[in-house]
């Protein structure tokens, strides 16, 4: 992905396992994805 792309759709569990999709906030809010490694993995 390049700066500005659309992002595609997904699905992802939150912190309490209920499913969230990227659609829920479309027109709504801004959305920032943040990709953390677990701790203590090499990166």
């Amino acid at each position: 992905m390049q700066v500005g792309d659309v992002a595609p759709g997904f699905a992802l569990a939150d912190q309490f396992s209920r499913k969230i999709t990227l659609d829920q906030f479309k027109g709504k809010r801004h959305v920032t994805l943040l990709f953390y490694p677990l701790d203590f993995t090499p990166t």
